[in-house]
């Protein structure tokens, strides 16, 4: 298992991890398998999605503030409920198929460590079989 340590920018954020992801792959010497990689956080979550256009990341955090607005009666003490329950939608686990060494993403995607709680200093682990 390896860590990608993150440094998150703002409150809400998709900081792309694809480039470490790639290169942990590579450096794996595991020709075909399965990477999986996971954020042991109940803050924050991982996706697979475009990652050409960054007009996309923006509106799936715009979609998720629609959808779980700030203003609802949380009962959780701390705050960040809306954070909580963003990353239940979005998931904390991704796994992508590993064929001759390389990731087998489509064109357009990318792999999103999602923030919804920071700034903070986050991880994400990945474990290439």
């Amino acid at each position: 298992m390896r860590t990608i340590e993150i440094r998150t920018p703002a409150k809400e954020a998709f900081v792309d991890l694809t480039a470490e992801v790639v290169r942990l792959v590579a450096a794996s010497g595991i020709a075909d398998g399965l990477c999986v990689v996971f954020v042991p956080h109940t803050t924050a979550a991982v996706t697979i999605n475009e990652n050409a256009d960054p007009d996309v990341k923006s509106d799936i955090l715009m979609a998720l503030r629609k959808a779980v607005p700030d203003s609802l009666p949380y009962e959780h003490a701390e705050g960040n409920s809306p954070a909580h329950v963003k990353a239940s939608l979005v998931g904390s686990s991704v796994a992508v198929i590993v064929s001759g060494g390389r990731l087998q993403l489509g064109t357009w995607q990318g792999i999103c460590f999602c923030e919804f709680d920071g700034p903070r200093a986050r991880k994400a682990w990945v474990q290439i079989l």
